[in-house]
């Protein structure tokens, strides 16, 4: 079976290769295809899979690639992994949104919408090519804002788009965590959208235990959602949010927190990675002998279809580190110093080891694959289209919902609610994203403006204006805006 990678030289693409790695069932994916537009960055990627590949005899082939059509053809599912704009384009919407008192975080407010702006049109041409040249792939979506961006993709796909997060996967397992439950046997009652949602059951053999959590305080702040959001507010929610609700539920004080900061998540996640692949680039780590690539890491054949030799990697020294452990040890540093602006606003400090273990999105990823391709039945938590499940949202809508998996797609749950204190959010934010649609499939200024407007973390239409002016003037990708 062939994977394509849209976006393979993106640094969490080990974790969908581990997985891979782990996966020795008949049908397995074989053939993994990486596409990028960024051939040092597809490269220095690729160096880390080979080094994993090394002890796996049946480790699937990897072939790199810069021609996107080569790597589409033939392919059963495909990932959509891209940013547009890279890394600083995230940092620029956080400087933007800072200056006019707005938070700029990549999927929530302007930044949310910025991005999407830039993603949206690029995405909708690699949906035309893909459903030309792969018309029967699967189309799994991990591109933010993966809400946005499924829906999107869904109008020319339909129901063969499926996004995913691993945040409601993370939630749910740190919550049965403290509750000594195991998270394979319980049932996860989940509603909203990407990055927008609440935990409302948990339930093991056919109980609920989400109440035992409420009924014992002392438990609520013993893991990280309980932390961030506090035992008050969630015992007077009775369920648990999505860690990204915290920019909505105290707004004021994570804007305070930002002003306080060294330096903005993107502007560090630029530093972090450019020292990344400069590492992996440079001549510390030795070349990758026998697979095409020269000394510095890049194949002088022009890259499509040239197949990374997987079953042997070359020995490091002692004094120097691997590809492997240069990338594990950038993405320890990375996970560490997730949301620390959000922790610093309620005073949390570090990151407990536990919560450091995330949701597992490749996981999730392997588990939706194998179920379609195999007919193999289960239950996750995914973005589709909402088919009636949350009666306040149209059919088209795309929802973040429990679903069940077989060999047809993704079906979502048809007894999920949303609270009565989340529908007014959930209406709006379906606004929101539906005007930020509009305004990139349609290049209309005044839908742009009326997402920015009505979001809630945006509290001025001038300032929504001056916003989108800024991001205008920043992004090429946005000359399309009349």
């Amino acid at each position: 079976m062939k994977l394509t990678i849209l976006g393979g030289g993106g640094f969490r693409v080990p974790l969908v290769y581990s997985a891979l790695l782990r996966d020795h069932d008949d049908g397995r994916v074989t053939s993994v295809a990486l596409y990028d537009t960024d051939v040092r960055r597809l490269t220095a990627i690729a160096r880390v899979l080979r080094e994993q590949a090394s002890t796996h005899l049946d480790a699937p082939v990897v072939t790199l690639h810069t021609d996107l059509d080569d790597a589409l053809r033939g392919a059963e599912f495909i990932f959509s992994a891209i940013r547009v704009g890279g890394m600083g384009g995230r940092s620029c919407d956080e400087r933007i949104g800072a200056a006019h008192g707005v938070i700029g975080q990549e999927t929530v407010g302007f930044g949310g919408i910025s991005y999407a702006l830039r993603t949206v049109p690029v995405v909708m041409e690699l949906t035309e090519r893909i459903a030309r040249l792969a018309p029967n792939a699967w189309v799994i979506n991990f591109t933010n804002p993966a809400g946005v961006v499924t829906e999107a993709m869904s109008r020319v796909l339909g129901d063969r788009v499926i996004g995913i997060c691993d945040s409601p996967i993370g939630l749910a397992r740190r919550v049965l965590g403290v509750l000594g439950l195991q998270y394979a046997d319980a049932t996860i009652g989940y509603a909203g959208l990407n990055h927008l949602g609440w935990l409302r059951s948990l339930t093991v053999d056919g109980r609920d235990v989400l109440p035992d959590l409420f009924a014992n305080p002392g438990l609520i702040e013993t893991f990280e959602e309980g932390r961030l959001f506090g035992r008050e507010w969630l015992s007077a929610l009775g369920a648990v949010p999505n860690e990204y609700l915290h920019y909505y539920y105290f707004t004021r004080e994570v804007k305070h927190a930002d002003q306080l900061a060294p330096q903005s998540r993107g502007r560090f996640l630029v530093e972090q990675q450019a020292q990344f692949f400069d590492e992996l680039g440079g001549s510390r780590l030795p070349a990758l002998d026998d697979s095409g690539l020269d000394d510095s890491g890049l194949d002088n054949s022009g890259l499509d279809g040239s197949a990374m030799q997987v079953e042997s990697a070359p020995q490091e020294s002692a004094l120097h580190e691997s590809a492997l452990q240069v990338w594990d040890r950038t993405r320890m540093e990375r996970e560490t110093t997730y949301m620390a602006a959000n922790r610093q606003s309620v005073g949390m400090g570090d990151r407990d080891p536990e919560d450091l273990v995330s949701g597992g999105y490749e996981n999730v990823a392997i588990a939706l694959m194998r179920g379609i391709a195999h007919n193999q039945r289960a239950r996750l938590i995914l973005n589709v289209r909402n088919r009636g499940t949350l009666a306040e949202l149209d059919a088209d809508a795309v929802v973040e919902v429990p679903c069940t998996v077989d060999a047809a797609g993704a079906h979502p749950i048809s007894d999920t609610a949303l609270p009565d204190f989340g529908v007014g959010m959930i209406v709006n934010a379906k606004y929101v994203e539906r005007q930020t649609i509009e305004a990139a499939l349609t290049g209309s200024k005044t839908a742009a403006v009326r997402a920015l407007a009505h979001h809630p973390l945006i509290d001025s239409v001038a300032v929504a204006r001056t916003l989108l002016e800024d991001a205008m003037g920043e992004f090429s990708e946005l000359a399309y805006l009349r």
